[in-house]
């Protein structure tokens, strides 16, 4: 039998929900435009690198490389000359991110080794693009059997990408946007709910009642589970059709991943919410907690291996670094459970930390 004293509150939640039709309007045009924003505005994908070619050999097979290369989305060809020593120069006024050197004796060592050497250049000042400059360049030589740096390679190298061909970033990012706003959304709309039964008052009537602390803590969340779940299956529908981000796995482990990250969050503005007096700090906190950690150190930009080993660490308690690995897991690569059942069982250690810790919080506010 359902408990008497949990369920007045939690309709009371529902009913506080729907009257708010602003803010309620507001929950879910805030995903829609933050996927659109980010979908579009984050490519990780480097084209149009402004290149210098330095051809001293003018033959027909340094022709075909300048040729290769000015074909390639990579770059733009914006200066051609012929003496090295004005790389410097380019690379200094900024007219080039990128240089190629060919040497006079292309022809001749191509003839008679079927190899020569190329020089490459690129501005180190942002190491991603340089990465990716180089790393261009160097797979437009070795597919002509060059050989860079003076490393020989005679051999044509045909490189095979799984999960995303087609190099598209929006099948890496939206699901990586995903993660973030349901933890964030989850996470505001717990803390400022509480946090408005402070600032109403009304939060010394329950104080003053029989009620439990996780009768409270239910009363609360569960209202705000259900529409967070339901503006989890909006945003992933509509990056699945709208980017058409591929959906490989079963819609119902993704599903019951997103429940529980979603209960995880709620826990952690439940947290929240003991911690401030008003919506407004609430909003913040809650932004700021979620946000930036999810962000910065959870895998969504920059991979967790490559952090120092502390900030690993810190990593393994933020649920995005979890949630991540499962949502792309199932859509990209169409992993069932076999496959993803360590982070989802450390998500689900993460979720019973923060959950047991804003209850015992919030027992003490009532006591």
């Amino acid at each position: 039998m359902i408990n008497s004293r949990f369920v007045p509150l939690m309709r009371k939640e529902f009913l506080h929900i729907s009257r708010d039709r602003r803010s309620l309007g507001v929950l879910f045009l805030m995903p829609l435009m933050m996927i659109f924003v980010f979908g579009y505005a984050i490519n990780m994908d480097v084209k149009n690198i402004r290149l210098g070619i330095c051809d001293l050999s003018r033959t027909p097979e340094s022709r075909s490389l300048v040729e290769a290369v000015g074909a390639s989305p990579y770059f733009n060809v914006v200066a051609r000359y012929e003496d090295p020593r004005q790389t410097a120069d380019l690379f200094e006024q900024r007219v080039i991110r990128a240089a190629i050197i060919i040497p006079r004796n292309l022809g001749r060592a191509m003839a008679a080794t079927g190899d020569a050497q190329v020089g490459i250049i690129t501005d180190g000042t942002n190491a991603n693009t340089a990465t990716l400059a180089r790393n261009y360049l160097e797979g437009l030589l070795l597919d002509r059997s060059l050989s860079v740096g003076g490393m020989v390679q005679p051999v044509r190298v045909r490189t095979r990408i799984l999960y995303n061909p087609d190099m598209e970033s929006a099948h890496f990012i939206v699901p990586g946007i995903v993660a973030l706003l349901l933890i964030m959304i989850g996470a505001l709309l717990t803390s400022v709910t509480i946090a408005r039964e402070k600032e109403t008052g009304t939060m010394e009537q329950i104080l003053v009642s029989p009620i439990r602390p996780y009768e409270v803590v239910l009363g609360k969340a569960v209202p705000y589970l259900v529409l967070a779940f339901g503006i989890a299956v909006f945003i992933i529908v509509f990056g699945h059709l709208w980017f058409s981000v591929p959906m490989l796995g079963s819609w119902t482990w993704l599903m019951a991943a997103c429940l529980l990250y979603l209960v995880t969050a709620l826990a952690i503005g439940l947290l929240i919410s003991t911690l401030v007096a008003t919506q407004q700090v609430a909003m913040m906190l809650s932004l700021v907690a979620t946000m930036l950690p999810s962000v910065m150190l959870s895998g969504f930009v920059f991979p967790v291996a490559s952090m120092p080993l502390p900030l690993q660490v810190v990593s393994q308690i933020i649920p995005a670094t979890h949630f991540l690995i499962i949502i792309r897991g199932i859509m990209l690569k169409g992993n069932g459970l076999l496959d993803l059942w360590p982070s989802v069982l450390a998500m689900l250690a993460v979720g019973v930390l923060f959950i047991g810790i804003a209850i015992k919080r919030f027992r003490l506010k009532l006591q």
